[in-house]
């Protein structure tokens, strides 16, 4: 009895990576989320309507289907409650369709079918969404594999309270302190009742040395590259201005701050495009610093893909990130990567060669290597080209079946 239940309140990429990979290691028990989209179902029905799309957002392959368990009641409320902009309920942790609401509610749903299964060897959860599911496995002797996707919570704390004092004027984008007690300590929980923990890459494996106890095995395996741009073409700069794209949220937690201030004085030889949402109106330094450059809200993932193709170089400044799937999805298209030690950088990016690796928390840092770039525009082809190769050897297959591979060593 080798099978695994697969938990994931809403679905991304590295979850769709794992799901594929348990179904085609035969390991596959059941998979749980709160939407899914099948060509037969009814959200296959309503993403074909106008304003459908987010459900083409929840699509699986059919072959999963059988083994999909769904509760979407709470999601749809969400999503509903989101487009008629009606705050009250989706407020964090309070609303009866916030995040935090679906999340447990799964959780509890989880755990009530666990406790009448005797065909499954163990669970694999996502942070938030684990805790009385792993108590109920736990009772049943299951293992318990815990995702955590990005950096442990006190280290998070303790960076970006420093950060609040560094850029006050930039405190209100930090987030990172709205969570209540009661969900830090059901983090802590979760941590504590897992057999296993994986995370996407090693600056996340260090902040948990901030755990205030023993934690099991912490295992790093990257994401996944979506498929790679071969056919990426280059433009010098050496006539024009030198294209700088950063996508992300609006958040200082990102490093946004950072860049605009390593770019001021350079706008006769640089050009940045923004793309990404944030609270601007409650900020008035972002607002600034916005009007000062191209801004997008929000594009089509493939828009996003298409953007970066056309952009010299992609800076990502963030001070505290699980990973960073904006770093490999521009390797992908070509284009080399400035981002920090504390994103996935340092388990992708050979300094130089790939991308480009900065210390996290300073313009100067960033300033210098746009700098370098200038000077030496030739490295744009040579490091984008660099980086594609590397998009070519780690696809989210290649994801899915190192992973599926630990939990067979470990069950």
């Amino acid at each position: 009895m080798n099978k695994v239940l697969l938990s994931h309140p809403t679905g991304n990429a590295n979850v769709r990576a794992a799901l594929d990979g348990l179904h085609s290691a035969n390991m596959l028990h059941s998979f749980h989320t709160s939407v899914a989209t099948y060509p037969n179902n009814i959200f296959g029905l309503l993403s074909k309507l106008p304003g459908g799309k987010e459900f083409l957002k929840r699509s699986y392959p059919v072959y999963n289907q059988q083994f999909t368990k769904q509760y979407p009641y709470k999601e749809l409320g969400r999503m509903l409650c989101s487009k008629l902009k009606l705050r009250s309920p989706i407020i964090h942790e309070k609303g009866i369709f916030s995040v935090d609401e679906i999340y447990q509610s799964i959780d509890r749903e989880v755990a009530n079918y666990i406790d009448r299964q005797n065909d499954m060897a163990g669970i694999y959860a996502y942070e938030d969404g684990a805790l009385a599911s792993f108590q109920a496995a736990g009772k049943m002797g299951k293992i318990c594999l815990y995702d955590l996707p990005i950096g442990y919570w006190r280290s998070m704390r303790r960076f970006l309270e420093k950060e609040k004092e560094e850029k006050p004027e930039w405190a209100m984008t930090l987030g990172g302190f709205k969570d209540s007690e009661a969900k830090l300590q059901r983090k802590d929980q979760e941590l504590a009742l897992a057999s296993r923990i994986y995370v996407a890459s090693s600056f996340t494996k260090k902040t948990l040395t901030e755990y205030p106890g023993l934690l099991a095995p912490v295992e790093v395996i990257p994401y996944g590259f979506p498929m790679a741009n071969t056919g990426r073409e280059y433009i010098s700069p050496s006539d024009r201005k030198l294209r700088l794209l950063y996508v992300g949220g609006l958040s200082q937690r990102k490093g946004i701050a950072y860049l605009f201030d390593a770019i001021k004085g350079l706008e006769a030889y640089v050009e940045l495009t923004v793309v990404g949402r944030g609270d601007i109106e409650k900020c008035p330094a972002l607002q600034k610093a916005l009007l000062q450059h191209r801004y997008i809200s929000a594009l089509p993932h493939q828009r996003i893909l298409e953007l970066m193709a056309s952009h010299d170089v992609l800076v990502f400044p963030s001070l505290f990130e699980g990973f960073g799937l904006v770093i490999t999805e521009a390797m992908s298209q070509g284009t080399p990567v400035i981002t920090t030690d504390r994103t996935c950088g340092p388990d992708i990016i050979q300094h130089g060669e790939n991308g480009w690796l900065i210390d996290a928390g300073t313009a100067n840092a960033i300033r210098e290597q746009i700098m370098y770039i200038l000077e030496s525009p030739q490295e744009i082809k040579r490091v984008g080209e660099n980086a594609l190769h590397t998009a070519t050897l780690r696809s989210w297959l290649q994801y899915g079946i190192e992973l599926i591979s630990s939990i067979q060593r470990n069950m």
